[in-house]
Order: C-alpha cells, then sequence, then structure tokens
C-alpha cells in the first residue's frame, strides 16, 4: 500500500478512528476522577566530607558525588524506613514508607533529593520530615569509623522539607492529550488493519479485476430501497433508476453481433439482491417499449410473487411439468408489455427440473415470444441451479453486494458459470455507497413531471389470448 492508500482507508473508517478516540478520552476521563490526587513532598541534602587544601576538596568533592549516588539506595532501605516507621506522626508500617519514597542525585553535584508521595499532602510533609531527621542520623552512624568520634562523610538539609499545594498526579490536561493522541492513532491503525484484511468488493474496480468481467452498472445504496424495492411512481426515475437504465443500454450492447434475448439474473450468496435487480432489470426493458417476460426460477426461496404482489402458486415448475402451459401460467404486470412467470410449486428435485429439456425448450419458446426472457435464479454458491439455468439462455448476469461478497466468492461464483460453458454478460455492483470514485452522479436528475411511469397494476390471471395464443395485450 501507498502513503495515499493509508489516507484513503482512515478517511473511509473516519468513524472508527474517532470512535477509538472518544473511547479512549471517556476511558482518561474515567480513570482520572477515579485516582486519588497524589501529593508530593521533597527534601534535598548537601552531601560532604572534611577537607583542606584545593587538591583535598576536589577529591573530597568527587568522593561525595560517589557516596550520594549510594545514598539513592541507602534512601529505600529497610533501617531508615523502620526508623521513619517508628516516629508516631507518621502512622506507616515500614513497607508503606519504603513504597511512598524516592531519592535521586542531581547529575555532576553532590546534592541529593528526596521525594516522598502520598495521598495526603499532610503525611507526605510528616514522612519528609521524619526522613530528613532520621536519614541524616543514618549516614552520621554509618560513615563514623571504629573508634572515631567524628564521620567521614556529613549530610546536611539544604531544602524542605515542603510539600505542594497542587497534586503531582493525576494531570487531567496531560492524560487527556494522551488519551486522545492514542485514541487517533489505534483508530487508524485498525481503520489500516481493516482495510487490509478486508476482502470485500467494494467499488467497480475491484469488481472488474475479481471477475475478469465488465462492470454493467453501479447500483447506488438507497436507504428506501428495502420498503421500495421496485422501480415505479418516484422511485423511476431516482439513482437507482438511472443505474437500472445504464445496465439496461449496456446489455443490449453487449454483443453487436447477437442481441442477448434471455438473460440469466444470479449472484454468488443469498441476499445481494439478485430479485430486486431481476425485477428492475425487467421493469425499465418493458418501459423502453419491448415485450418482456419475467421468470422466477429460483425454485427454493422464490421472491418475485411477492414482490410483484401476484399469484405465486401456478409458475413455472408447473410449467415444466405439464401441469398448464406457459401462456396460462404468466401473468401480466403493470401497464407495459410485461409478463411474470412465478415458480409454482416448490418440486423435491429442483436441479433435475432446471435442468431437463423441458426447461430449455421453453426458453427457447420464450424467447420467440418476447423481446426478451430475464430469469431469476438461485445463488450460484449455493445450489447449482444458476448454473445449470445459465447454461440454457444466451447468458448470465452476476449481482454482487458492495462490501459483503468478498473477491474469492465472485472468482468461485465466475468459475461456477464457465464450468458448464454459460456466458458471463458481466456484473453489477449493487448498494454501492454514493459519493465514492465508481458512483454514478446523478444529482441532476429528478422525477420528471409527465414523464410516463410504470405503475403496479395486477391484471387478473385468465385473460384473452390473440390470434398466435399468445397472452394479450
Amino acid at each position: 500500500m501507498e502513503l495515499r492508500d493509508y489516507v484513503s482507508a482512515v478517511r473511509k473508517r473516519w468513524w472508527l478512528v474517532a470512535t477509538t478516540a472518544c473511547l479512549a478520552l471517556v476511558a482518561a476521563v474515567v480513570v482520572t476522577a477515579r485516582t486519588a490526587p497524589t501529593y508530593a513532598a521533597s527534601v534535598t541534602f548537601f552531601v560532604s566530607t572534611p577537607s583542606s587544601g584545593v587538591t583535598d576538596a576536589y577529591q573530597g568533592g568527587l568522593f561525595s558525588q560517589q557516596r550520594a549516588r549510594s545514598y539513592v539506595n541507602l534512601v529505600r532501605s529497610d533501617r531508615l524506613a523502620r526508623a521513619v516507621a517508628s516516629d508516631p506522626a507518621v502512622g506507616l508500617d515500614a513497607d508503606g514508607v519504603q513504597q511512598r519514597i524516592s531519592a535521586r542525585t542531581v547529575p555532576d553535584t553532590v546534592l541529593l533529593d528526596i521525594t516522598v508521595l502520598d495521598t495526603s499532602s499532610d503525611r507526605a510533609l510528616r514522612i519528609a520530615q521524619a526522613v530528613a531527621l532520621r536519614f541524616a542520623a543514618l549516614v552520621a552512624v554509618l560513615e563514623t569509623p571504629p573508634g572515631a568520634d567524628n564521620p567521614t562523610v556529613r549530610v546536611d538539609v539544604v531544602t524542605g522539607p515542603r510539600v505542594g499545594t497542587e497534586p503531582v498526579s493525576p494531570q487531567p490536561a496531560r492524560n487527556f492529550a494522551v488519551a486522545l493522541l492514542m485514541g487517533l492513532l489505534v483508530g487508524a491503525a485498525g481503520a489500516v488493519l481493516r482495510e487490509i484484511l478486508d476482502s470485500s468488493v467494494r467499488t467497480a474496480a475491484a469488481l472488474r479485476q475479481a471477475a475478469g468481467k465488465a462492470v454493467l452498472a453501479t447500483v447506488p445504496m438507497d436507504p428506501r430501497a428495502r420498503q421500495e424495492p421496485l422501480l415505479v411512481e418516484d422511485a423511476a426515475w431516482s439513482p437507482r433508476g438511472e443505474a437500472m437504465r445504464h445496465l439496461r443500454t449496456n446489455l443490449q450492447f453487449v454483443d453487436p453481433d447477437r442481441r442477448a434475448r434471455c438473460i440469466v439474473v444470479t449472484s454468488a450468496l443469498p441476499d445481494e439482491g439478485k430479485s430486486t435487480i431481476a425485477c428492475n432489470l425487467a421493469i425499465v426493458l418493458a418501459e423502453n417499449g419491448h415485450r418482456v417476460l419475467l421468470v422466477d426460477a429460483d425454485v427454493r426461496r422464490p421472491k418475485l410473487a411477492e414482490y410483484l404482489d401476484l399469484e405465486g402458486a401456478v409458475g413455472l415448475t408447473n410449467v415444466l411439468v405439464g401441469q398448464v402451459d406457459l401462456d396460462t401460467a404468466a401473468q401480466p404486470w403493470g401497464d407495459r408489455d410485461l409478463w411474470v412467470l412465478a415458480s409454482g410449486s416448490i418440486p423435491p428435485n429442483p436441479s433435475e427440473l432446471l435442468g431437463s429439456q423441458q426447461m430449455a425448450s421453453l426458453l427457447a419458446a420464450a424467447g420467440e415470444d418476447f423481446d426478451y426472457v430475464v430469469v431469476d435464479t438461485s445463488p450460484l454458491l449455493v445450489v447449482t441451479d444458476a448454473a445449470v439455468v445459465a447454461s440454457r439462455a444466451d447468458g448470465a448476469v452476476l449481482v454482487t453486494r458492495a462490501g459483503r461478497t468478498t473477491v474469492a466468492q465472485v472468482r468461485s461464483a465466475v468459475l461456477a458459470i464457465e464450468a458448464v460453458s454459460a456466458r458471463l454478460f458481466g456484473a453489477v455492483l449493487n448498494g454501492a455507497k454514493a459519493g465514492g470514485d465508481d458512483a454514478y452522479t446523478y444529482a441532476y436528475y429528478g422525477t420528471r413531471p409527465g414523464a410516463p411511469l410504470l405503475t403496479a397494476r395486477p391484471a387478473p390471471l385468465s385473460r384473452d389470448l390473440d390470434a398466435a395464443g399468445r397472452p394479450g395485450g
């Protein structure tokens, strides 16, 4: 990935970065609010050795610096802790004293800083006062040679003991800034990681590369699609409607030498919108003045009769077993030349029935009677029905749900079609996010006043036939 790819991943998932930053900030607020304030008391010692002359003073200074460094460990020793804890004003045991005391030397000096941290400023000051008294006495005892009256090292208090009026922790401003920064970094890393691990198809370019075929249309995401899946009334001139007209145009010119008359619409997985695409493709084809037959060959989970508000008990399977003929089972829909052949009764052997010679004869006969036959089939990676039907048709259209179908699933679906020597016209990216590089911009399209709209007016099942025995208009 290049730098712009990382930036694009963060921009695409900005909500993840914002959410992580907010959670980190909230956590910092909670931790800061629940953390008891800690106060610091300090005392500074000056370490010196008796000396005479410049040379002795220099050597004594070096000796004092070494001693000061060794006193850092002495400050946290058990002996000093017991001595400080023996003071009734401290009110702690030796372990408690050791946990609260720390020391450091000032570089290149003989100064020793001792800090006492406690949640009580008064107790921190009392401990520091006890340390100032007991530490000097302990050093005097340790640095006095046997038989001598005076110690070789002297420790004097030069600053303190004193305690700050403000707590040294927690520091809300610092905590919030660090939490916000860490949240942004973690969120950005998560966004990039998701982009790297995400194998779903989200753009037309990715779908084109995965399928190895042209993308015939990119259908934008529409929140109203679940409640209003069909392109009727106002929805006919929505961005979805324009995308379906784009699909219609591309299918009409997919083969300049031979017009595709029988088109199978399928998908890799369920719930990718293939049935809706099949319905709307039939609608826009009929809208263009063509005579269209829409066939529900997804006999395992039929949807077209429900979408179009038609009777689905009699349909394709009944025609295939010879119970009724096509003219009787096909139902008109809308005020255009659009006919619908529902799925009919659910058979025990769908694959065998759809792959039978009767199915091939039915599609051939329908191709003679109608300008276009649009067939909705089962998902390719679930059952073999779609591949079987595609082998009987002129070709297939693969519907892919943006952000749901993976590259591997698209490739497997393409292989399933090619395995039966069927033709794949191309793919449709359904539910694409608006504003993407591959999305169509139809902002200037609106409902055209006075434009002829296709309205759903189901006709009764019984009707007259024309002289040729075909369903009349």
